[in-house]
């Protein structure tokens, strides 16, 4: 598997170093935001191919950010992260475009699927894409 350009946008800073170090160690670029305006700055420049983001932050929550991640990059596929069941967040979550909806804890081995499985997919779309292009 190919490196992922990840960025992990959680408020908890202990829990995104930790995390961040982990998927660097499985060769990944990961970059880290503690805030949803954060995240916003960091993707003009850093072409993420999935973004992990939990839902409850101070300030700009996680379907804020969702939302304005797809509408200004649409192929970036986000998989919503968070310590607070709501069946609601959930289903609000997937209808403006997440790839899935996970609970903390989460163990490391079924993150890491779940983020592989992400990229497979952000890949697949942009091939289809330079396919159509290249078909006219």
């Amino acid at each position: 598997m190919c490196s992922i350009k990840l960025l992990l946008v959680d408020d908890e800073l202990d829990f995104l170093r930790t995390l961040g170090k982990r998927l660097s160690k499985r060769g990944n670029s990961v970059e880290l935001a503690v805030s949803g305006e954060q995240a916003l700055s960091l993707l003009e420049t850093f072409e993420a191919d999935v973004v992990l983001l939990d839902v409850k932050m101070p300030g700009m929550d996680g379907l804020t950010l969702l939302n304005l991640i797809k509408q200004k990059w649409p192929l970036i596929e986000v998989i919503m992260l968070t310590g607070h069941a709501s069946v609601e967040v959930a289903i609000r979550g997937m209808e403006l475009g997440a790839f899935d909806y996970m609970m903390k804890p989460v163990k490391f081995e079924k993150l890491y699927y779940k983020l592989e499985d992400a990229f497979r997919c952000k890949a697949h779309q942009e091939e289809i894409i330079t396919a159509m292009a290249k078909n006219g």
